[in-house]
């Protein structure tokens, strides 16, 4: 019975109606742009990170979404699944407010608190509060469901939470890699575009989740490389490390213009790539018709 319920509250709210008077946005799939591609892997090569690329060790995502209803899409290694560390914890956030627009839960003092925890400072205790709150099947088969394909079965993967953060064995990996918390660049940029597009949830509560994804509590990764480099930065942000994995994602406002950040890495030093990368990338669309302001090639 539980699990028809769940079926069937999921049911209703993938069937619930688009926004009025809102037109669909562009599929992100297909608006690949051959010149910001060209300059993102001119970009690798300058940091020296071609190798890691081609090792499949790294994985990056760029979009330019200052018009966004024509984003231009760059990637390496874009449908690449990896494990992913907390960066999952933006599909808990998802649930949540899923489950808010439902009518299920209330984003009162407590719950928001909790996000916040679980985000900013990216609380094991508080994640894995919220995702049984949530309810672990909910999630999953919400990530999967018509409305979001997070998870595609078809495209190798997307985003996935299947285990609690904390000690313990999975609930549920995903079906294709075997993660417990895994991601690829793709949709986790997709997450962030239908985000910032009104079609996560309603434009109300989107910006309440924007709320929660700002003013990041941990200082690395892009974080640290925009502070220093690109000062008046805004950043909308979800990171993660565990062991050598490491993986950052973020929407950056200045100066009129707008862009999501994504990469995954599998090596010890990959928080210090993230740092110089998004430097790297903040130039592809801030200074589009300049390379002069890079930062210098890693060792």
């Amino acid at each position: 019975m539980r699990k028809l319920s769940i079926a069937l509250l999921l049911a209703a709210f993938i069937a619930a109606p688009a926004i009025a008077g809102r037109s669909q946005p562009p599929r992100l799939a297909d608006n690949k742009d051959a010149r910001l591609q060209k300059k993102l892997e001119h970009v690798l090569a300058e940091l020296g990170l071609n190798q890691a690329a081609r090792q499949s060790r790294l994985a990056v995502a760029l979009v330019d979404i200052t018009d966004e209803q024509h984003p231009r899409l760059a990637s390496i290694n874009g449908r690449n699944m990896m494990y992913a560390a907390s960066l999952p914890k933006i599909a808990i956030l998802l649930g949540a407010f899923a489950r808010i627009e439902r009518g299920d839960m209330q984003l009162d003092e407590k719950t928001r608190a909790t996000l916040v925890k679980m985000i900013r400072y990216s609380s094991n205790r508080a994640a894995t509060e919220m995702l049984n709150r949530v309810g672990k099947q909910f999630l999953t088969d919400l990530l999967q469901s018509p409305r979001y394909a997070l998870y595609d079965k078809d495209h190798d993967g997307g985003l996935w939470v299947g285990k609690e953060y904390g000690k313990g064995s999975a609930f549920k990996r995903d079906p294709l890699h075997h993660l417990s918390h895994g991601a690829n660049v793709f949709q986790v940029a997709r997450f962030y575009y239908l985000l910032e597009t009104d079609r996560l949830v309603s434009p109300e509560l989107s910006r309440e989740m924007k709320a929660i994804l700002s003013k990041p509590g941990i200082n690395h990764k892009f974080v640290k490389g925009l502070s220093a480099n690109r000062p008046g930065s805004t950043i909308y942000r979800k990171s993660g490390s565990w062991r050598q994995w490491h993986a950052d994602s973020a929407i950056v406002e200045r100066d009129g213009r707008r862009y999501i950040a994504v990469a995954l890495a599998n090596d010890s030093k990959g928080g210090r790539w993230m740092e110089k990368l998004i430097v790297a990338m903040d130039d592809l669309v801030m200074q589009p018709e300049s390379g002069s302001n890079r930062v210098a090639a890693l060792d």
